[in-house]
């Protein structure tokens, strides 16, 4: 079997393997990508350990995708999925014979990580992304209706988080409550908000001011 010979081949391997891995969840690639992955991946676990720390240090790997599967399909606000790219950074590092191949690795995971993202532009993107980022604005120039046209008159009005908003949560404005999101932003509970922005079914929010509300 292949293994690293070179500290700086631990960059290209783990590279490889983050990119087709994280790939694999973005796009349909029919699991051509993960193939790849796991073959890339493997190869570095076991040029470094023996069997039994091979076994653990990938499993660790394999949890922080599940984990990023887990928060594209059922929480989709990224706490997840930043957990699961801390559990590969730390599997490769941990893994590595000294700190230049395990930087070498790190690095890998980031720029892998970021490049498989250019998969979206040739491939078709999986569905489960979709509500993490809320890419759909339901405005009526784009033929959409809106759900409830009391929306349009918040715009301006000021409220309160009932929830902490990560960064979709609730508010509460005019007494009744709404689903909002923010510019990416978290914003803790009981803080003052305005509404900045409406797009159909989408309120958008920034905070106030820097206090929360009494």
């Amino acid at each position: 079997m292949f293994t690293i010979t070179a500290d700086w081949m631990s960059f290209v391997i783990v590279g490889f393997a983050t990119l087709f891995l994280i790939g694999e969840l973005l796009v349909n690639a029919k699991g051509i990508f993960s193939i790849l992955g796991i073959g890339f991946i493997t190869i570095y676990f076991s040029s470094f350990l023996e069997p039994g720390m091979f076994f653990i240090m990938i499993i660790i790997y394999f949890v922080g995708i599940l984990l990023m599967i887990i928060d594209g399909k059922i929480i989709n606000d990224g706490t997840l999925a930043i957990i699961g790219l801390v559990c590969m950074i730390a599997s490769v590092g941990f893994a590595a014979p000294n700190w230049t191949a395990g930087l070498y690795a790190v690095i890998g995971i980031l720029l892998g990580a970021m490049a498989s993202f250019v998969f979206l532009k040739v491939f078709k993107k999986r569905q489960m992304w979709t509500k993490m980022t809320l890419f759909d604005q339901l405005t009526d120039d784009a033929g959409y209706s809106s759900i409830n046209q009391t929306y349009k008159e918040l715009l301006g009005k000021q409220g309160v988080t009932t929830t902490d908003m990560r960064p979709i949560g609730t508010i509460l404005v005019d007494d009744k409550l709404y689903s909002a999101i923010t510019q990416g932003r978290w914003i803790e509970k009981n803080t003052n908000i305005v509404v900045d922005q409406v797009d159909g079914t989408r309120i958008l929010v920034k905070e106030l001011r820097k206090q929360s509300a009494e």
